[in-house]
């Protein structure tokens, strides 16, 4: 069976995604949605997701749209192939699982802030301020999740966990590139800027990158 992933260039859900197809070695085709076209909106994307969201899989007659399920279902569906993303035992998937909610629920939540007040105004409206306090709780979400580090990743061997954090970090790099005077490596603390080297150093990381990025 094909598989076919459905996503926007640096949705960050959808870069967990790429980064696990990728990981567990899986041909897939990439169908590029633009927001601003309205392509999620489009009949034949709604078809395959009423809730019209990226990513969204299809894996031959099987479609699947968010992103926890679809990595999980993509280390199940091809167990014993590529990376395990989900490794170990019960209480190490589990904790896996856990590091990926949390991801969810606070750190993205902490650099949406950023996103919205740094590069989601005109430069002449933004609220220093605002920014300012965006930043510190960015930086305070970085130094909690950087405790979980158990050897070179989150928890042990490199997992999911793993890739639901790293394309919250690049956004700061995003954010440093759109506006230069925004001081991106002073959130990452010592122990999660080797990790952010390790991850970028994984062979098929620059496969995933979203294009628009690149400088």
């Amino acid at each position: 069976m094909s598989i076919t992933l459905y996503y926007g260039s640096g949705s960050p859900y959808a870069w967990r995604v790429q980064l696990a197809l990728e990981a567990k070695g899986l041909p897939y085709e990439r169908k590029v949605l633009s927001f601003a076209a309205r392509d999620t909106r489009k009949p034949e994307f709604v078809a395959l997701n009423p809730r019209h969201r990226v990513p969204t899989l299809v894996d031959g007659d099987f479609v699947l749209y968010e992103s926890n399920a679809i990595v999980e279902y993509l280390d199940e569906a091809h167990a014993g192939r590529g990376l395990a993303l989900f490794p170990g035992d019960a209480r190490t998937r589990a904790t896996v699982r856990r590091i990926v909610s949390e991801v969810d629920s606070y750190t993205t939540e902490a650099v949406d802030q950023v996103l919205e007040r740094l590069l989601g105004v005109k430069p002449e409206e933004r609220d220093a301020g605002k920014v300012d306090e965006a930043r510190r709780a960015v930086a305070e979400e970085f130094a909690f999740v950087a405790r979980y580090l158990a050897g070179d990743f989150l928890v042990g061997p490199l997992s999911a966990a793993d890739f639901a954090l790293y394309p919250a970090v690049a956004f700061m790099d995003r954010c440093h590139q759109r506006e230069p005077s925004f001081d991106a490596a002073s959130l990452v603390p010592p122990a999660l800027a080797a990790w952010k080297k390790r991850v970028e150093a994984l062979p098929y990381l620059d496969a995933t990158w979203p294009p628009h990025w690149r400088a």
